[in-house]
């Protein structure tokens, strides 16, 4: 072996190690991030199991004696309106889900394919919706809810969710659409198709991936919205959603931690699920959404 080779198989070699050890700090970094995501988790549940005094003589401890006892209040404590504010956040956000992905696909699917003079003033007002900040017209909603009567209604909360969730349902569904070959709508075209057919039939079931992530979004968003609950519904307590709910658990001058952490989880349980049951439909349909886009 010459001298030239025993210098680059010793390069080699080392380019071999340095790429191992960044490999290695790489991976500790993410686990180390990994573990700061899901120790607040822990730390709640575990927490959730003390009691009070418990909590409260040591934070960050395991608990002595666990106990599920701050989980039977929670539930069966008619104070906290908890089972009912579950059931307004999952109709609101059911029925808001569905308009906004009805709708963000028709219009995202006339956005893309029929021109008309309209199509690009339309699409940039639906595209500066993505620009409003949503807590900047909080007043002005709220005199004109109050003005035409439409404040504290069980369907209050699901006029402004699908007015602010409609942008961004619109925006990922048109980009998704402009990258679908137009030949399948020729094609259905000359084999007798109409517009809604098509629409319907060969499209919609195309853009699954990202009307899906849009669904999971917009669940999340949906469910977690606090301030319009807070203004639009806050004078009815049977018409409070999960994060209203959640703001009983806080006394005058104290508050029970642990019971906050047991009502917290069992509003969070649902939301879990459905994120961990979907979470490789939100990366494919992100990933599909930008390759397409």
């Amino acid at each position: 072996m010459t001298l030239a080779e025993q210098k680059q198989q010793r390069a080699g070699k080392q380019n071999v190690a340095l790429n191992t050890f960044i490999s290695i700090i790489v991976n500790v970094v993410l686990i180390i991030f990994s573990l700061s995501c899901i120790y607040p988790l822990v730390w709640m549940f575990y927490s959730s199991l003390k009691l009070k005094r418990q909590f409260n003589a040591d934070i960050i401890g395991l608990p002595k004696s666990p106990t599920f006892e701050n989980y039977a209040k929670v539930l069966l404590n008619k104070d906290y309106h908890l089972g009912n504010s579950m059931w307004n956040s999952f109709r609101i956000t059911l029925i808001s889900l569905f308009f906004i992905v009805f709708f963000g696909f028709i219009v995202g699917y006339i956005l893309s394919r029929v021109k008309f003079k309209l199509n690009r003033p339309l699409y940039l007002i639906f595209l500066m919706g993505l620009l409003i900040p949503i807590h900047s017209l909080l007043v002005p909603i709220y005199v004109v809810f109050n003005s035409v009567g439409l404040s504290n209604k069980w369907y209050t909360l699901i006029i402004p969710y699908v007015a602010f969730g409609l942008p961004i349902s619109v925006f990922l569904t048109e980009g998704f659409i402009k990258g679908i070959p137009t030949a399948l709508e020729e094609a259905a075209a000359i084999d007798g198709s109409s517009f809604v057919h098509t629409m319907f039939t060969i499209i919609l079931p195309l853009t699954k991936p990202i009307l899906v992530t849009i669904a999971i979004i917009q669940t999340f968003s949906c469910w977690n919205e606090f301030s319009f609950a807070l203004v639009l519904c806050s004078k009815n307590v049977v018409l409070q959603t999960v994060p209203l709910a959640m703001t009983n658990f806080k006394g005058q001058f104290s508050s029970d931690y642990p019971k906050i952490m047991a009502g917290m989880l069992i509003t969070m349980l649902p939301i879990l699920i459905l994120y961990f049951a979907f979470s490789k439909k939100i990366i494919e349909g992100m990933v599909s959404g930008a390759v397409k886009g």
